[in-house]
């Protein structure tokens, strides 16, 4: 006899619905994953930012290192009143300490031999005499190297060579720095003779020129300390 066999349909349909049920099973479990994972990179994202910016603050905190700054004080302690830049030299050595980066130089006159002080240095200073500006003597000047003029007149220099052809020479060879001039009329800076010394107005007056080398140096961010006892 023959025999025909017959699908169960509760069977199937039970089936049907534990494999629905399993596939949305598995979908759901993917979706938690994928959520984590993104959890997770948005967390180490926000770590790596935060890293970033820790690292960027302690780069602010870091503090630049001083400028390099050579003072050059300028004359001939043999002539009068041209030697009040050694006078001024002399001053600040006995007064003060200098710190690390600022060096005190004194030079006599300035010469082509000093360029590799352009670019040694970031800011250069000099402290000399000078004449012709129709002030009294003992009077101070501060002014920038161009206005030191390349030619006789107020504020020039007692010396041939001054900080703006220094400088000029200098940019021929790729060397740069910042300037400044500092200086004093003068009332005797040629006496007939060999003379040690300042007249009476520039000697009266040399604290001062003293006091503005120490007064710009701090303005630099490179104050000097006075020495015990000065």
């Amino acid at each position: 006899m023959e025999q025909t066999s017959v699908a169960n349909p509760g069977t199937g349909a039970a089936g049907s619905a534990a494999g629905a049920g399993r596939a949305e099973a598995d979908e759901r479990a993917a979706v938690a994953d994928a959520r984590a994972e993104a959890a997770g990179s948005a967390a180490g994202a926000g770590r790596a930012e935060a890293d970033e910016r820790a690292g960027t603050a302690d780069a602010a905190r870091v503090p630049a290192a001083p400028r390099r700054i050579g003072v050059f004080c300028v004359g001939n302690k043999l002539m009068l009143d041209d030697g009040l830049g050694t006078a001024v030299y002399e001053e600040l050595t006995e007064r003060y300490e200098a710190p690390d980066n600022v060096e005190l130089f004194d030079v006599g006159c300035l010469s082509m031999d000093m360029l590799p002080y352009v670019r040694d240095f970031d800011v250069l200073v000099t402290v000399d005499a000078v004449d012709g500006t129709d002030a009294e003597p003992g009077t101070v000047f501060r002014f920038e190297p161009d206005a030191m003029a390349r030619h006789s007149g107020a504020t020039a220099s007692l010396h041939d060579l001054k900080l703006v052809d220094l400088f000029d020479a200098a940019l021929l060879l790729g060397y740069e720095a910042e300037g400044l001039c500092l200086g004093m009329q003068v009332e005797n800076p040629s006496p007939a003779v060999v003379t040690v010394g300042l007249t009476p107005k520039v000697a009266a007056a040399l604290p001062l020129l003293v006091e503005t080398v120490a007064g710009e140096l701090a303005r630099l961010g490179s104050p000097l300390v006075p020495r015990a006892g000065a």
